[in-house]
Parts: C-alpha cells; sequence; structure tokens
C-alpha cells in the first residue's frame, strides 16, 4: 500500500491540474475580411508612399503591419469597370464592362442604358463566394455597378449594405433629393439620409457596428468600406481644413478629405483591437483608379497619366495587406499584381479551394508574398478602352493610341514612362503589339459605349499630364 501512494499521487495530480488550469483548444477560425476600398486617390498621396503634404497616421500605421506593393495594379482606370475587376476576380473585359461607369449619361451607341447598365447577374461576386464559406457580409459606401434592382448589393452576394448606387454624391445630407436619386443614400432598400453627418465618417460607423455583431455571435465576416473619398465633389469639414494651413484651393480639400479617410480607418483598426479579434483579421487598403489631378487635385507623381489613361499614373494604386502570422509586417513585395487577385487570395483565406473558382483571372496572392511561389503572379496584364490599350509584359508595357504610333516602356527605369524604345526595340514592339491585338480579339464587345467626345477629352487629359516637365 505504502508503495501505491506515490503512483496515486502522480496519478492525480495531472488530471486535477488540467481539470483547473488548462484552456479548452479551440478550432482555427476563418479571418475576419476588411476591405478599405479609396476613390480617385492619387498614388502619392499618403504618407507610406513618401507624402509629406497628407496626414495619414492611420494608413502608415497599417503600411507597417503588413504588406506593401510596389507595383499593384487595378483592372481598368476608372471607377465602374475597375470595381467590375475587383468584384468578380476576373477581367471585366471578357464580359465587356469595358467602356465606363454606371449608371451614366455619358453613353449614346448601347442596348442599355441608365439604371439597366450594370454588372451581369450571371457574374459570380466576392460577396457570393464568401457567404458560400460561411461569412457574413456588407457593403458600406459607394456601389456604382447598377442601379437597377436586380444590380442592388443585397441580390449579389451582400447581407447588408448602407451606402449609395451610384458614382458620386455630396458628403453631406441631401435636404432636397438630388437630380440622380441613384446617389440618395439607402440602408437596404430603404432611402435613409444621415442628419449632420460627414459620409467618410458615416460609413466607418456603420461598419463597425457590422463587426460588433459578428464578433459578438463569432461568426466571420467580410465588410467591405468602399468609401467615395476622395471623389469629388470636394467636401471637406471645417475642423479638418483648419489642420492644412499651408494649403490652398482643392489641393487643401483633398488633404481634409484624405485625412477623414485615414480617420475612419483608424476607427475600424483601432474597433478591431478593442474586440480582440485583429490578430484574426485581414486588413486590405487599395484605390480603384489613379487620381485625377485635373478633377480634384490628387498627386500620382512620380508616375505621368491620371485616372481614365493607361499611363502609369492611371493604373498604378496603392495597396495593402495585413494578415497577422501569415504576412511578414513592414515588408514589400515587387511583382506587378492585380486588384482582380484579391477575391481568390479572400477565397483561399477563407478556406477554400482556388481551384474551385471559375473562369477566374486573379490568383491567391500569399503563396507569392511569401516566397512559396518565386515566379511571377501575372507574366501578362492587358488594358483597354476603345482604340486605347496597353499591355504589361514583364517588365515592359506598350501603349497604343487611337491618335499616334504606340509606344513602348521599360518600367523598372522609367516609371514616368518618358522614354520610348520602340524604335530600339523592334522586334519585342512587334510582338507585343501583336499579343495586344489576339487578347481583343478574345474579349466581349463593350455592352455600352461612351460618346467620343469623352474619348477625345481623354486623350487631352493624357497629354496634359504626361510630358519631361510633368507639372502636375
Amino acid at each position: 500500500m505504502k508503495r501505491l501512494l506515490p503512483l496515486l499521487f502522480v496519478v492525480y495530480f495531472p488530471l486535477g491540474c488540467s481539470a483547473q488550469q488548462s484552456p479548452p483548444i479551440e478550432t482555427p477560425k476563418q479571418p475576419n475580411i476588411i476591405l478599405l476600398f479609396a476613390d480617385d486617390a492619387g498614388y502619392a498621396d499618403f504618407g507610406f508612399h513618401g507624402s509629406k503634404e497628407m496626414i495619414t497616421p492611420n494608413l502608415d500605421k497599417l503600411a507597417s503591419q503588413g504588406v506593401r506593393f510596389q507595383q499593384a495594379y487595378v483592372t481598368h482606370p476608372t471607377c465602374g469597370p475597375s470595381r467590375a475587376g475587383l468584384i468578380t476576380g476576373k477581367s471585366q473585359y471578357r464580359f465587356g464592362y469595358e467602356e465606363n461607369n454606371v449608371p451614366t449619361f455619358m453613353s449614346s451607341v448601347s442596348a442599355a442604358d441608365g439604371a439597366e447598365m450594370g454588372l451581369p447577374v450571371e457574374e459570380k461576386t466576392m460577396g457570393e463566394y464568401l457567404q458560400e464559406r460561411g461569412y457574413s457580409t456588407a457593403v458600406y459606401g459607394k456601389w456604382h455597378l447598377g442601379g437597377a434592382d436586380r444590380f442592388h448589393p443585397t441580390k449579389r452576394g451582400f447581407d447588408e449594405f448602407y451606402g449609395f448606387r451610384g458614382g458620386a454624391r455630396s458628403y453631406f445630407p441631401y435636404e432636397k433629393p438630388p437630380a440622380d436619386p441613384m446617389n440618395l443614400m439607402e440602408r437596404g432598400f430603404a432611402n435613409f439620409e444621415e442628419s449632420k453627418v460627414y459620409l467618410t465618417d458615416a460609413i466607418a460607423d456603420e461598419s463597425i457596428k457590422f463587426i460588433e455583431k459578428n464578433a459578438k455571435a463569432n461568426k466571420p465576416f467580410f465588410a467591405f468600406l468602399s468609401f467615395n473619398a476622395v471623389h469629388t465633389p470636394m467636401d471637406a469639414t471645417e475642423e479638418d481644413l483648419a489642420k492644412f494651413p499651408n494649403l490652398s484651393g482643392d489641393r487643401k480639400i483633398v488633404a481634409a478629405m484624405t485625412l477623414a479617410l485615414d480617420r475612419a480607418t483608424g476607427k475600424v483598426m483601432d474597433k478591431l483591437e478593442e474586440l480582440g479579434i485583429a490578430k484574426n483579421t485581414i486588413v486590405v487598403f487599395t484605390n480603384d483608379n489613379g487620381g485625377p489631378t485635373d478633377k480634384n487635385a490628387s498627386s500620382n507623381l512620380p508616375l505621368s497619366g491620371i485616372k481614365s489613361t493607361h499611363l502609369e499614373g492611371g493604373v498604378r494604386v496603392p495597396l495593402i495587406i495585413k494578415y497577422p502570422g501569415k504576412i511578414e509586417a513592414n515588408s514589400t513585395y515587387n511583382f506587378p499584381i492585380s486588384t482582380f487577385d484579391l477575391l481568390p487570395t479572400f477565397f483561399a483565406a477563407a478556406g477554400g479551394n482556388t481551384n474551385d473558382l471559375k473562369e477566374v483571372d486573379g490568383v491567391d496572392l500569399l503563396p507569392y508574398i511569401n516566397g512559396q511561389n518565386i515566379t511571377r503572379p501575372h507574366e501578362t496584364l492587358f488594358w483597354k478602352r476603345d482604340a486605347r490599350a496597353a499591355i504589361r509584359k514583364g517588365d515592359w508595357k506598350l501603349i497604343r493610341f487611337p491618335d499616334r504610333p504606340a509606344e513602348l516602356f521599360y518600367i523598372p527605369e522609367d516609371e514616368s514612362e518618358l522614354n520610348d524604345l520602340a524604335a530600339k526595340e523592334p522586334e519585342r514592339y512587334r510582338t507585343m503589339y501583336k499579343e495586344l491585338f489576339a487578347w481583343e480579339a478574345s474579349i466581349e464587345r463593350p455592352r455600352w459605349l461612351l460618346k467620343k467626345q469623352f474619348e477625345w477629352q481623354d486623350v487631352q487629359r493624357m497629354d496634359k499630364y504626361w510630358s519631361k516637365t510633368n507639372t502636375q
């Protein structure tokens, strides 16, 4: 019996310790996903991209916590088509979403017009893919993918919508209905104009309610904060304007609008920390196209070009991904990627198999970021609008114009695209030109067309913001 006592003690002690001290083993959770999507922001207008004028501490902090993409591209240099590529994970040219935004007054040769123009209902969205993975999904802010009810976010894979269906609206509540009813705020399908709330702040506040609700229910969520900042109209609060005494005109206003965008980001990031879910949340920040310097005084330097052009300043955007435990903090990724890569990246993070994604052009970026795959995510990228088009193949880029010969640039040594190498690289020039045309022959015709006067205006905008003096 004496020899049994130590044995009994040894057996009893670990069992008692386990019952009293060891925490329960939790099953790994799917990460929450937050997409912060700016509108018409300038490539150079963030502290993490070197701006000395803008005040963006929260976005700078986010950049320090994740990976910054040095060559992130959108699928189109204007709002609507860019969003179509983002939300479907594919080149929107393949389903004819090429020409411009919807709904719009600019179409003149279309089978559909106004509110009837939109993201084809047969195209599957980011929201639908994540709903299938068990996520709660919501959009806050600008939709701009169709005005008719069948295009509404709540019919396209999102459980909640607080925002507006159109492309641009006041940042302050309307006292009278605007000319375009698509720019009225909605909660679900019901019109809902906030009182005395600056829209950028309201988008953050509404998204936080969604985040809190799902965190409490222990359910994974996808929150798409689709800001209209810093798109026109140029609206800012007096408090934000006062922070920029050394600036003037639209440059001062866009700085104040960017400050509000940064503040909204900070609200969301602080809430994640407060709820204890920051370590299990992917946060992405990016923009829908290059800044329209002539409209909102944004800056894309040192890149030439602005929104609506195929120069780097029209199609290259800031992009940050924070994924704690999966992506190294304060890192950079240098190969070209596209915003259509976000859908498969999110889907894979949610536990999905990217082989199940049908006709998607994007790729899961995580293996590339982490060095498991050392090749380029994309050897070739394409852009097009009417007669204008561009191809990025490796480190070379060819741009085709309607009113002059195509030009060829070597981007690593000439990101401002000032040194045309077409005459020095005739074989490469011909090969890339033919490849661009072959790609065009494989895509759908545009579902709607712009009046030619707008195409001409964009060519003039390109010339104004593309020169050796580059006077942005």
